[in-house]
């Protein structure tokens, strides 16, 4: 009963979603490039990227939302999934500028010249071509989830162990990226872009053609977590997540049905961290902290845990407010209000905004059926039934 309710009382929510982002991807585009500068309605360059970064973010929520709000997965170390997809751009990106970098090498990047390195590794070979790194994108965090989540379910870790476990792999590749010798720039990781495909990636119309593509990405990725979660896999992985023993006791393979959209779900956040790189301008280490991971878990658990549309709106709402407050005196004490945020939406609202608003709407319908019944029994005389005492 709950995924029938569930998927149908989101027909309208997707509907206004995909309308919302798709006017949003056509709108704000066009605003900055055809209107002048200074018109009431002409977004600003800055804006335009503000706002793709905060699309990528959706992009990762949705994700998370399929693996956790779906199938009971928790994962704390998605954000490693994004930083690899934003990796395999940036390593595309750093051999688009070939001589141009502060050395002249055209071959070699500029923090492999600054560390004496004298030849380009076996890993880069490749990531000229916008179609391998394209590939890579996806083969990197897939593969990564892929054995990971093999060795994982196939030992059958659930609940906070498995958790505590996608921590320890994030945290695990944020301390190997931090090396020098990794040949990922350390800590100062890949930056300094010039072009992606041929176009300045600091020109307005690129700007503005990477924001289309994020919302583009976006509405592809609700499309497919959409037709997951109301086919009988989504059934399958809702009853996984509440109750994995029975389900395998009927006979399901748990292992393959988690693994299948653990894989899924780190390709998507791959494609968010690819989005994500060329607009800001940077990929570095510290997209691999844990943090990163529990933030985006707290836009899902803010937007609301199973609903797909929640969990996109969690991560712009969420976003936007860092935005606000870490841009004035509240700056320091951001961190203690996204921790306050959680606590509260967990204790005033545990479906999150929109799996709230759900609940009011169907509450609302339910007695407004109950209404409409007992008028219509009122009307033909015949009393409405009494609940036995």
């Amino acid at each position: 009963m709950t995924p029938h309710i569930l998927t149908r009382s989101l027909d309208r929510a997707a509907t206004t979603f995909i309308l919302v982002v798709a006017a949003l991807g056509v709108l704000i585009p066009l605003s900055n490039l055809l209107l002048p500068q200074g018109s009431l309605f002409q977004v600003p360059t800055y804006l335009v990227a503000l706002w793709g970064k905060y699309v990528c973010y959706a992009i990762l929520a949705l994700s998370i939302d399929l693996i956790w709000g779906y199938c009971g997965i928790l994962s704390l170390g998605h954000g490693a999934f994004f930083a690899l997809g934003g990796y395999a751009m940036g390593m595309y990106l750093m051999r688009q500028i070939g001589s141009r970098g502060v050395y002249g090498n055209p071959i070699l990047p500029d923090f492999m010249v600054f560390l004496n390195w004298d030849k380009l590794p076996w890993y880069w070979y490749g990531f000229d071509h916008f179609a391998f790194a394209a590939l890579m994108v996806f083969l990197v965090p897939g593969l990564l989830a892929f054995c990971f989540g093999w060795l994982a379910f196939r030992s059958r870790v659930t609940g906070v162990y498995l958790s505590i476990i996608t921590q320890a792999m994030t945290y695990a590749l944020l301390l190997a990226f931090f090396r020098n010798d990794f040949g990922f720039g350390g800590n100062n990781g890949l930056t300094d872009f010039k072009d992606i495909l041929g176009f300045n990636v600091q020109a307005e119309g690129t700007r503005a053609a990477l924001f289309f593509l994020s919302c583009v990405a976006l509405l592809i990725a609700f499309f497919i977590c959409r037709a997951i979660v109301t086919s009988k896999l989504g059934k399958v992985l809702i009853a996984v997540r509440d109750a994995e023993s029975r389900t395998r006791f009927l006979g399901y393979r748990v292992e393959s049905y988690k693994l299948f959209v653990f894989t899924l779900s780190a390709c998507m956040a791959g494609v968010a961290g690819a989005l994500y790189v060329p607009q800001v301008g940077i990929i570095n280490p510290s997209e691999f902290a844990p943090g990163n991971s529990i933030e985006a878990v707290i836009w899902v658990a803010v937007g609301g845990r199973g609903t797909l549309v929640g969990a996109a709106l969690g991560a712009v709402v969420v976003n936007y407010a860092k935005t606000f407050f870490t841009s004035g005196p509240l700056a320091p004490y951001w961190l203690f209000m996204l921790g306050a945020l959680f606590i509260l939406v967990t204790l005033l609202l545990p479906k999150g905004i929109v799996g709230t608003y759900n609940s009011w709407r169907e509450t609302r319908r339910s007695a407004a059926a109950a209404a409409d019944e007992a008028s219509a029994a009122r009307e033909d005389g015949v009393a409405a039934p009494k609940m036995a005492e």
